[in-house]
C-alpha cells in the first residue's frame, strides 16, 4: 500500500498538505458519517478509514515518513508475496482510531512489526542495534575493561623491572627452584 496515493498527495507534500488532505478524506470516509449505510459501504469506509489513519500517522512523523522512503524504495512492486506492504498492521483495538481537531490520536494502540526486505534491512537493522543507547553503553565498558587490562599488564611488568632490576621473571623463577633444591638436600 502506497501511503501517499493513499491520501492522494505526492511525495513532496509538507506537513500541512499532508495534514489537509487527512483532514478531507477522514471527514469522508469516518465509520459515524456510514453508519445509516449498507453492510458492504460501511466496511470499505471502515477500512478506508483506517489506511487514511495510518498514512497519516506515518506521514506526519519526520522519522517514520523517512524510514517509509527508504523502505518503500526498495520494496518489490509484486503485491502476492507481499514486498511492497511497510508494516504488518495488528490492530489490538476494536476502535478505528479517531483524532481530534488537532491531528492528535485520542485512542490509537496499533503496533507496527517490519517486514523483513533482505539484506539491506538487515543491515539496517544492525546499523540501529549498533547505534542504541545501550550498546554504545556496553561497548565503551568493555574498551574500558580491555584497556584496563592492557595497561595492568604494563604496569606489571614496569613494577617487575623496578623491583628486580637486572633479572628476568624467568632467572628469578630459577633461582628460587636452585634456592629449595638447596635447601632439600641440605
Amino acid at each position: 500500500m502506497d501511503l501517499y496515493k493513499v491520501l492522494g498527495i505526492n511525495r513532496t507534500a509538507t506537513k500541512d498538505e499532508i495534514k489537509e488532505a487527512y483532514r478531507r478524506l477522514a471527514l469522508e470516509f469516518h465509520p459515524d458519517k456510514h453508519s445509516q449505510s449498507s453492510n458492504s459501504v460501511r466496511e470499505r469506509a471502515t477500512l478506508k478509514f483506517k489506511q487514511i489513519s495510518e498514512a497519516y500517522e506515518i506521514l506526519r512523523n519526520d522519522k517514520k515518513r523517512a524510514d517509509y522512503n527508504f523502505r518503500s524504495s526498495y520494496s518489490s512492486s509484486d503485491n502476492h508475496t507481499g514486498r511492497n506492504y511497510y508494516y504488518n498492521r495488528n490492530y489490538n483495538h476494536g476502535g478505528y482510531g479517531y483524532y481530534n481537531n488537532y491531528g492528535k490520536n485520542d485512542y490509537d494502540s496499533r503496533s507496527y512489526s517490519y517486514r523483513n526486505f533482505g539484506w539491506s534491512s538487515k543491515l539496517e537493522n544492525l546499523i540501529k542495534f549498533m547505534t542504541t543507547r545501550a550498546f554504545l553503553l556496553n561497548a565503551a565498558f568493555g574498551c574500558a575493561l580491555f584497556g584496563g587490562s592492557v595497561v595492568m599488564d604494563m604496569g606489571k611488568e614496569a613494577l617487575w623491572n623496578m623491583h628486580n632490576s637486572g633479572k628476568s621473571f624467568e632467572d628469578a623463577m630459577e633461582s628460587i627452584k636452585k634456592s629449595k633444591a638447596h635447601r632439600d638436600e641440605a
